[in-house]
């Protein structure tokens, strides 16, 4: 038996697996808020971080109540159908595809930025493999590089900050004055509130993460890791963008929106500092990509133990990862990209509303966990009132999204679809197979009725014509002959009886020739012989009288070349055939 105690995760390696996803958030969602919200998207980003504070507490009470892997699937399975589970699985699998592709080609977007001429497309692809063996080795091993990605990505961060924060020292608000006097959308602040709200969860995508390797962690280290992911992206996202409506106007933000963090470093730091938030965005980035094959493994392991994929995903290497799931997510991540063509317009819609999509369900899957399993003892509990709230602002922010790209819905509904179906194919699969062995049966069985009947019928014909018997006249010839006899029987007749007849006076022997015919039988034993003896003048009335008796037409009567004393013309025998 492996032992896998000695793998748990501590809190800074769990919070850094999951965390390098969810700060990776930092380096993009401040400039696409302050898009929408323009001088008040601190404010959006602030309710962001209010949302955030509520889910803590959602899902450390799911968590702490049914500590196993599989985040929403986990507390859907227990609380409601396997096929509502098995859908909240399937939006989480997206959520994660889109997010290692994205990742990985913003990540040598990045890149590109430093070493000029880079293919972005096969750079990602790359890196996606890279990775997909990082996790093969183990979470151990994972976790390590994740927390260094971590330490360096907070490190950059606070430095950023820091820097801002002089370079506001030292020039004044001038250029926030002149930001925060910018005329509101016509719709009024709520609406841009609204707006930059909606585009804002993009910050938090991630925080579900945590829930899916909770098998992975020590005891106790769950509710820190969703502390720890709160106060970080509740501090960095809301400041980085009031620092940056402090520093830069508005109005060119636009034109540095692909790498704006790096721009604003540039700003307030100088070359080095751009240069230094590149090479970390190209990092954690890339540790979102860890985050994603992690997450996905306990999902998708715990599923296959469910019975909702097949048992073939369950076979693990000696360090106890299960490599078969890790590379069929590379090979899914690699065709999405090859498809779309590493467009990220293409996979945003998937992205943002899959992990939108999860969180409300995992906030339904707290409400059904406080009906149907009230006794279940949890460390914590969150209040009714608080769970409907939150789950109140996902799909306002869910809905916001719809208005802000529809495109990216659609495409979203054209990834889930399929995905759906597949596992609907998964679940039901006994009742299709059942289905398909009734259908087959249905056609088959007027089939099979006539191939029966047929084959009885040709049996018996078969039969018949084998049973036919023939008959040949002998003289009492030697073996020679009625080898030749039986040669030309087997040849050139369907039967498996023959009569040989010898017709002779009363006092002849026939002995010789039985000794004979016993020599033949055994020479041709799928020809059955009878050898009969009358005593007689052979001719055309024997042959009439025989053949009337038998019912043996008399063309299969035989005779062999009548000699010279033949009292007859073979035309007189009434159709008995010569043979030889």
């Amino acid at each position: 038996m492996k032992n896998h105690i000695a793998k748990k995760l501590n809190e800074l390696q769990a919070t850094a697996i999951c965390g390098n996803d969810i700060t990776s958030s930092c380096l993009y969602v401040s400039a696409l808020t302050i898009g929408y919200a323009g001088q008040y998207a601190w404010i959006s980003l602030l309710i962001v971080a209010f949302v955030l504070l509520l889910f803590r507490k959602i899902y450390g009470e799911v968590v702490g109540a049914l500590p196993l892997n599989g985040g929403a699937y986990n507390v859907l399975l227990n609380t409601s159908t396997k096929k509502i589970a098995s859908f909240a699985a399937i939006l989480t699998v997206l959520s994660y595809m889109t997010t290692a592709v994205i990742s990985a080609t913003e990540a040598m977007h990045y890149l590109h930025t430093i070493f000029d001429g880079l293919n972005i497309l096969i750079a990602a692809a790359v890196v996606l493999v890279l990775f997909t063996m990082l996790a093969i080795i183990g979470i151990g091993e994972s976790a390590t590089v994740a927390v260094c990605i971590f330490v360096i990505h907070l490190v950059t961060l606070i430095l950023l900050v820091v820097f801002s924060v002089f370079f506001v020292l030292n020039n004044g608000l001038n250029t926030f004055n002149l930001n925060w006097e910018l005329p509101l959308n016509s719709n009024g602040i709520l609406y841009t509130l609204f707006l930059g709200f909606s585009a804002a969860m993009l910050g938090i995508s991630g925080f579900e993460s945590s829930a899916n390797f909770v098998e992975e962690q020590r005891a106790g280290v769950f509710p820190k890791t969703l502390r720890n992911m709160w106060a970080i992206v509740s501090f960095f996202n809301p400041v980085i963008a009031l620092l940056l409506i402090a520093i830069i106007p508005i109005a060119r933000l636009g034109e540095h929106k692909e790498s704006l963090l790096s721009y604003m470093g540039h700003a307030t730091g100088g070359e080095w500092l751009s240069w230094l938030i590149s090479i970390d965005a190209v990092l954690v980035l890339c540790g979102a990509v860890l985050t994603s094959f992690v997450g996905v493994s306990g999902l998708l392991k715990r599923m296959t133990l469910d019975r909702i994929l097949p048992n073939y995903f369950l076979k693990e290497n000696k360090r106890g990862s299960s490599y078969r799931i890790i590379v069929s997510f590379l090979v899914l991540c690699l065709s999405v990209m090859a498809v779309t063509k590493g467009r990220l317009e293409s996979l945003a819609g998937v992205y943002t509303f899959s992990f939108l999509a999860v969180m409300a369900l995992f906030g339904i899957g707290n409400l059904l966990l406080k009906i149907k399993r009230r006794k279940l003892p949890r460390p914590e509990k969150a209040r009714g009132i608080a769970v409907v709230v939150a789950i109140a602002f996902i799909i306002i922010g869910f809905a916001g999204n719809i208005l802000l790209n529809k495109t990216a819905f659609y495409t979203f509904i054209n990834y889930l679809v399929p995905a759906a179906l597949f596992v609907l194919i998964m679940l039901n699969r006994s009742m299709l197979i059942q289905t398909m062995v009734d259908i087959l049966e249905y056609f088959y069985e007027p089939v099979r009725r006539f191939a029966i009947i047929s084959n009885r019928y040709l049996r018996k014909l078969q039969h018949k014509i084998h049973s036919q018997e023939f008959v040949f006249f002998t003289k009492g010839d030697d073996v020679a002959i009625l080898n030749k006899v039986m040669q030309y029987v087997q040849n050139n007749e369907t039967t498996r009886r023959l009569k040989i007849v010898n017709v002779h006076h009363e006092g002849n022997s026939n002995e010789e020739l039985k000794k004979d015919l016993e020599v033949l039988d055994r020479a041709y034993p799928e020809i059955h012989i009878e050898f009969i003896e009358l005593i007689g003048i052979f001719g055309p009335d024997l042959i009439d009288k025989l053949s009337k008796e038998w019912a043996i037409p008399k063309n299969f009567m035989f005779i062999a070349s009548p000699g010279d004393k033949f009292s007859y013309r073979v035309s007189e025998l009434g159709g008995v055939r010569l043979i030889m």
